[in-house]
């Protein structure tokens, strides 16, 4: 049976009286892509800290690859921190190697490797440009491929897509899948939602230092009230036609196409079975769309609009990290 990479069993850290992550326990499965969600300051940088041992938990047990985060596993981990920090006045070919060879690559296969994700990664001819007068974007480039330089077996990376532009985080999710068919096994936190569904096998969302899901994308949109939006011609009276049908249909707001409804659909029926009893009530339908589930919609459900309202909130996570330090 294969090791999980990494096993939090009731995990709790506290910063003074402030409680950072209570009582958490994950399990990251070999060979996932594991999303690891919430808004700024739900606990997940603190989370990935204890997880490699940089601060100990106050409760609860860490382990990675089946024992307590040591040097020994710790080499087998590639881990890009929310804060970038890279030397400056080494050249970016210099960067990458030098954290190879802290990984444990010999300096000819540190350099080697290090030529060799520049190549890929369009950074071949800044090679030898200090990192000081780098792109912003290209700094934050090489860091992730410094992470990852050692081709590691466990990928932990916090808020990897903060800050690059969106071509650069569409390589970044490139790179993502990359790795993990590589066979690595990667854990990413983010509060930008889309990313994790684009990219996760399962994901784990917080809120306020507690876990609120874990489970598949399926899972978690099999949380949300399911329904379609439906217009028809103005007066008529779409609830009280599909009511004999058994479905149940609420006015929306009116789009300027008729009046428009929202019906909700029971489980295990689709919004194609709502459209045909619609059409069989004779409802002269002049619109029609299923509801679209999105993770944010998840989120809200589990945890309400307040909350989620700090997915956008850039500061949040500023004050849990400072709190870390």
């Amino acid at each position: 049976m294969a090791q999980s990479p990494l096993t939090l069993t009731d995990v709790t850290k506290r910063f003074g009286g402030f409680t950072a992550v209570e009582g958490l326990s994950l399990d990251v499965p070999e060979g996932r892509i594991i999303g690891f969600l919430g808004p700024n300051g739900a606990g997940k940088s603190t989370s990935l800290r204890v997880s490699l041992g940089v601060i100990p938990p106050d409760e609860g047990m860490v382990r990675l690859f089946g024992a307590p985060p040591n040097i020994l596993s710790l080499r087998r981990v590639g881990f890009l921190p929310e804060e970038r920090g890279l030397y400056k006045k080494m050249t970016a070919r210099e960067t990458i190697a030098y954290f190879a060879r802290l990984k444990g690559l010999t300096a000819g296969e540190a350099k080697a490797r290090a030529d060799e994700l520049m190549e890929s990664t369009g950074l071949g001819e800044f090679r030898n440009t200090r990192v000081s007068k780098l792109s912003k974007g290209m700094a934050q480039k090489v860091q992730i491929l410094s992470t990852l330089a050692h081709k590691p077996d466990f990928l932990i990376l916090d808020e990897p897509f903060s800050g690059l532009d969106p071509v650069n985080q569409q390589a970044l999710e490139e790179l993502i899948r990359d790795e993990h068919a590589r066979g690595a096994t990667i854990l990413f936190s983010t509060h930008v939602m889309e990313h994790a569904e684009r990219l996760c096998d399962r994901i784990v969302m917080m809120a306020r230092g507690r876990k609120v899901f874990d489970g598949t994308l399926p899972e978690a949109f099999a949380t949300l009230d399911k329904g379609a939006s439906l217009e028809v011609e103005e007066g008529f009276d779409l609830a009280a036609a599909l009511a004999p049908k058994g479905f149940e249909a609420q006015r929306a707001a009116d789009r300027g196409h008729g009046d428009a409804w929202r019906i909700a659909l029971p489980k295990g029926v689709g919004p194609q079975d709502a459209l045909r009893a619609a059409i069989e009530a004779g409802a002269p339908i002049t619109g029609f769309a299923p509801d679209e589930a999105r993770l944010r919609d998840v989120f809200v459900s589990l945890v309400g609009e307040a909350e989620a309202a700090a997915l956008n909130d850039p500061l949040a996570e500023q004050a849990e990290g400072a709190l870390a330090e």
